[in-house]
């Protein structure tokens, strides 16, 4: 028969180790999910600052649009001709610029 000499430390030891088993367990638990929702709420922040990038991209681009219904027919027209010109305009200042070939 056993008596309270080895009764007490055997229940401390049949209690206590699980007890700090689980208590590790959890610690180590939790702090794998505290890294986790870490790493989420940093993309989340990056996702979020790309889409307040394109947000703005987007907006630009329906002011102009905007302003091309707003804006009288014409003036239109003639700023869309500018910009088709624009772009022949350069190649034929480059080709005049460049030395005739002998």
């Amino acid at each position: 028969m056993m008596g309270p000499e080895t009764a007490i430390p055997l229940a401390a030891i049949i209690i206590g180790l699980p007890t700090i088993m689980i208590t590790v367990m959890a610690n180590r638990f939790f702090k794998f999910r505290e890294k986790k929702l870490e790493v989420e709420a940093m993309n989340a922040a990056e996702k979020a600052a790309q889409y307040a990038s394109r947000s703005h991209e987007l907006e630009e681009r329906v002011r102009v649009l905007e302003q091309i219904v707003t804006d009288g027919g014409a003036q239109t027209a003639a700023q869309i001709e500018a910009l088709r010109d624009a772009p022949s305009r350069r190649r034929k200042t480059a080709v005049a610029a460049e030395p005739p070939a002998s």
